[in-house]
């Protein structure tokens, strides 16, 4: 029975050390998005057209 108490203890200690460590590299930045950033000019044109169709079409609905 006091080897579950152990092991208890061993995990919770293991958990501790990984959500700290978890918490430390959020705040260095570990899991910042550096890839997107430089490749949405790419596919700015394709969201541009499209909020001008939607814009267009409610257009088209508001005349008629």
């Amino acid at each position: 029975m006091s080897v579950i108490y152990v092991l208890l203890t061993i995990s919770i200690i293991v958990a501790i050390v990984f959500f700290i460590s978890f918490i430390i590299s959020v705040r260095n930045g570990q899991y910042d998005d550096v890839y997107t950033p430089s490749i949405r000019m790419l596919f700015e044109d394709e969201l541009i057209k499209e909020n001008k169709e939607k814009s267009s079409e409610s257009n088209k609905t508001k005349q008629s």
